[in-house]
């Protein structure tokens, strides 16, 4: 399958990790893994919800210091093929009714293909138009899915080389 990528609406990381397809699904799919990486430390995060499937519900909280948490992630899975693709939007919330999310609405995709080293790792997070996909850049897309793309490399390979 080939992705498509449009530059005026699509932030697009990609990386190679040292560690199976399975293994990231792993962290993907489980909440007390995803729960470690999910969101850039030192924030902590706690997992409400993770059904992964065809519109499956995806909730997370964030908090400073472990006891107030407040809203961080509540979308819904659109397609999950089981240890290569997932999609989720934050325009639909778990409960399926429509979302104006802050700071922007969007589209992840995330893909894993094999690849000798482990697994070619990439993030394709599509937006509703250029000014959109322009101001998640200007808020540190970079940084932040970069930063856990990093803790989530981190923890399956550990893990791989144990």
């Amino acid at each position: 399958m080939t992705t498509e990528i449009d530059p005026d609406y699509d932030l697009n990381l990609q990386r190679l990790i040292r560690a199976s397809p399975s293994e990231i699904w792993r962290a993907w799919t489980e909440p007390a893994r995803l729960a470690q990486w999910w969101i850039p430390a030192p924030m902590i995060t706690r997992v409400d919800l993770l059904d992964v499937s065809p519109g499956g519900g995806f909730v997370t909280r964030m908090s400073e210091d472990g006891e107030k948490f407040v809203p961080h992630t509540d979308s819904v899975f659109l397609v999950v093929e089981d240890e290569r693709r997932l999609v989720f939007t934050n325009a639909v919330t778990s409960a399926w009714r429509p979302a104006s999310p802050e700071p922007v609405a969007m589209t992840a995709e995330i893909i894993l293909d094999e690849h000798p080293d482990g697994t070619d790792y990439q993030v394709i997070v599509r937006h509703g138009d250029p000014a959109v996909r322009a101001h998640h850049q200007e808020l540190g897309f970079f940084d932040g899915w970069g930063s856990v793309t990093a803790a989530l490399a981190d923890l399956v390979e550990k893990e791989a080389a144990a």
